[in-house]
Order: C-alpha cells, then structure tokens, then sequence
C-alpha cells in the first residue's frame, strides 16, 4: 500500500542542488507537519541533484517519520518532478512548494480551508521578496499569459498550491506546464480554483535555477502550446447510460 494513502495531505518539494537547504527544509517540516490542521506528510523529488541533495534528503527521510522520498536517475526539469509527486500521491489532496522555502508550509494553513470547494487554491506572493529584475519579468509573464489563457490568475509562478489529487492527476503535463496550472483546471469540466495572498520570504541559501530564458521566453512560448491544446480539448458530460 502506497504510504501517502494514510495521509489526508501530501505536500510535494522537488529538490534539485538544494544541499544548502536541506537542513532548513528539516527543521521547517518537522516544525509544521505536527501543527498541520489536517494529516500530512512531505514527498520530496531529487531531480537529478548533483550536489549531495540527492543523499542528504534521503539520510533526512530516514530520519523523520511522515518524510518520503522519490529520487530522479537524472535531471528531468520542475515539472517532471512535480508530476512524479502527483502520479506517486494517494492522498486526497496534494500540495506543492519549492525548497528553496521562499514561501513557508505553514501558509498551507491558509490555503487548506478552501480546498474542499476548490480544485486548486493556490498563494498569490504578497510583497515580493525578489529583484526588481524579476519582479518585472513575473508581471510582463502573468500579463502576457492572461491575454493569451484568459484565466485570470494573478500570479502562477508562486510555489504554494493545494490541489485535488483526482484533479491533478487529470492535468495533462509537459515541460513547463506547471505556469498554467489555473488555466490547466480550469479546463475539467466544472472545476475552478480560488487565490489567496501568502507571505513571501527572500531566498537565504543556495541559487535559483531560473535565468531569463526559463523565466520570462519559455514561459511565453509555453502560452501558444496552451493554445493549441485547449482547442483540442475534450470534454463532454453523459446524459444517460444503462452501464
């Protein structure tokens, strides 16, 4: 039996080079997991780390009771990672936040109570601790990919979402596919998700694997592939049946 299924929450950290974090994400999981409003438990994905991640979050989850672990046999990207979490998820609802910790789990809390009415909640980084630089791409990004998705999510690249794992499971995911995630909801018929503000915390270790062209060209390319397969989208709904 998949351990996750004893859990009413999974939360999903994919790890790549982290290892400067990895005490940190110790301490900060052990310190809210107990105080969660509802059972949880952490999946972190090695994606390929390099750095001594890979070990180090392995001894961690040995160490920790309610710590998983999956590990990537090499470098597969975010989103590859954070499908891994989902399709290795058999908890009613599945969470999702980076371990660089520049948001905290504890704003879950937040997040959960709308979760039985939402498919996705998802954080909006209320006063952003980045760079201008990066402030500035995040904005000309969200704006360009409203105009493109019409989904009207304010802000898609903040790594704190609680999902419905039947829904997330549905989610088609491809290499930069986790910037669309309300727009990807909102395609199941009747699904919507809800936004809340969360706290915002500048990085303390490690570095951003995001440059220019991940943050700000893919993602604008990655809006006409969303084009494209909406309009290839199936839905439909049954009226009858004698099954």
């Amino acid at each position: 039996m998949n351990k996750t299924s004893e859990y009413e929450f999974t939360i999903i950290v994919p790890v790549y080079n982290e290892l400067d974090n990895i005490e940190r994400l110790e301490q900060t999981f052990g310190d809210y997991l107990p105080k969660a409003s509802v059972p949880a438990c952490v999946l972190f994905v090695d994606d390929g780390s390099t750095d001594g991640s890979r070990e180090a979050v392995a001894a961690m989850c040995g160490r920790n009771k309610d710590f998983y672990h999956i590990t990537f046999a090499r470098n597969a990207g975010l989103s590859a990672a954070i499908k891994a979490g989902i399709d290795a998820t058999f908890s009613p609802l599945v969470g999702y936040i980076d371990a660089d910790l520049q948001t905290t789990p504890e704003d879950f809390e937040l997040l959960l109570p709308f979760a039985r009415e939402y498919e996705l909640v998802t954080g909006i980084r209320a006063q952003r601790n980045d760079s201008s630089f990066k402030r500035f791409q995040s904005r000309f990004a969200n704006g360009f990919r409203r105009m493109m998705t019409h989904d009207g999510a304010t802000d898609t690249g903040c790594p704190l979402k609680v999902l419905h794992t039947d829904a997330a499971r549905r989610i088609p995911f491809f290499k930069g596919m986790h910037r669309f995630l309300p727009a990807l909801i909102l395609l199941q018929q009747g699904a919507k998700y809800h936004e809340l503000p969360v706290r915002h915390f500048p990085r303390t270790a490690g570095s951003s694997k995001f440059n220019l062209m991940n943050r700000l060209v893919a993602p604008l390319v990655d809006c006409f592939a969303y084009r494209w397969m909406r309009r290839r989208w199936l839905n439909w709904s049954i009226a009858e049946t004698d099954l």
